[in-house]
């Protein structure tokens, strides 16, 4: 794997000036908590397939004074129940990575869990190329680095009891709602359009990064092992560690705070 030639130059996050235009933000993200001054660091949250900002609802009140979090809404569930899902990784990339062009008056960091990890790492890609902008850090959750990851999967195309099915097999998380059908119709497209995302994802050029990497998981994760974690520390230049915490692919849930404490001093 070649590694980018230029150096980077990092002050504050920040490879050079950027021009900031505003964008359409304010539906991709939810703030917590709102926004009162301006925050010394943004913590941009990217969520799994078929979730939801919800799930970071809880995060600023565990996290340092300063700290804001953006929680990412992807189109096509709650707010966003109207819009499509995006059609493929480079065009759910590109548009969060537009939406956040006004937020980098503050330096970033990315977390991404499952579906999440690789939007934050095509995010962080972003932020270097066309805005020469270094995430201060770059977290990813319960998946493995992109080039460890085979594209062709095909739990998308199946009906709705098999596609419910694999996503069960993750762990318990949202077990009941998909129970329900009456909401079965609301929920399902997004889930079934975020496995479309995930499983047609095959990017040509999986460059390092030049923010520092850290990589979590749950110790009893069956979609994503310790040696799937490692395979992160090949995509930076700067520094790599991981951890593991107690849970199945949603250990996030249980393991909340844990996992906030862990990140929070690492802001």
């Amino acid at each position: 794997m070649e590694e980018r030639t230029r150096p980077p130059q990092v002050a504050g996050g920040r490879l050079g000036m950027t021009v900031i235009s505003r964008g359409t933000g304010e539906k991709w993200f939810r703030r917590y908590p709102a926004r009162s001054g301006a925050p010394r660091l943004r913590l941009v949250c990217l969520p799994h397939a078929g979730g939801t900002a919800t799930l970071f609802h809880g995060w600023a009140g565990l996290l340092p004074g300063g700290v804001e979090v953006l929680a990412t809404q992807y189109p096509g569930r709650q707010e966003r129940l109207g819009e499509p899902c995006a059609s493929s990784m480079t065009e759910l990339a590109d548009a969060i990575t537009d939406a956040l062009e006004p937020e980098l008056d503050a330096p970033v960091v990315l977390f991404g869990h499952s579906l999440g990890s690789a939007v934050a790492y095509e995010v962080a890609r972003r932020l270097e190329d066309r805005h020469d902008v270094v995430a201060e850090r770059v977290v990813v959750s319960g998946r493995g680095a992109p080039h460890t990851e085979r594209a062709g999967g095909t739990v998308h195309l199946l009906d709705d009891e098999h596609l419910v099915a694999a996503a069960r097999r993750l762990g318990d998380m949202g077990s009941v709602v998909y129970d329900d059908p009456d909401l079965r119709p609301l929920l399902l497209p997004s889930l079934r359009g975020d496995f479309r995302i995930i499983e047609s994802y095959q990017p040509l050029d999986v460059t390092p990064l030049h923010a520092p990497v850290t990589a979590v998981g749950g110790t009893a994760d069956p979609g994503c092992t310790l040696p799937e974690l490692l395979s992160w520390s090949a995509l930076t230049t700067a520094s790599y560690e991981h951890r593991l915490f107690p849970g199945d692919h949603f250990y996030l849930v249980p393991q909340e705070e844990a996992l906030v404490r862990f990140l929070a001093e690492r802001l």
